[in-house]
């Protein structure tokens, strides 16, 4: 685990003027259990990562999406692959042109 997972859980949680004590009842767990993954003593299940992000008003991705930078790139990848299936052989074509002229 990332070192600075805890440190960004608690920044979410400071910018919105929470307390530890207010999370923990909103996921319902001890405040000790959110001091421990603020502190990096612990990880949170997926599902309270879930629970954490939506209680943030953030994705996933977001909470998570940049704990590894491998992963930033691979999530970056993915969404342009997303994007790329959606568009039509012409469509391609202007994208392919444009990329060339970024690269030049």
């Amino acid at each position: 685990m990332n070192e600075n997972y805890g440190e960004q859980i608690k920044t979410y949680r400071i910018n919105l003027g929470m307390t530890q004590n207010q999370v923990a009842k909103e996921l319902d767990v001890t405040p000790g259990y959110i001091s421990n993954v603020e502190n990096g003593r612990t990880a949170m299940s997926l599902r309270l990562l879930i629970y954490y992000s939506k209680l943030m008003g953030i994705t996933l991705d977001e909470l998570v999406g940049n704990i590894e930078p491998d992963y930033k790139k691979s999530s970056t990848d993915n969404a342009l692959w997303s994007v790329i299936q959606t568009l039509d052989d012409e469509q391609k074509d202007k994208l392919i042109k444009t990329i060339k002229l970024w690269q030049s």
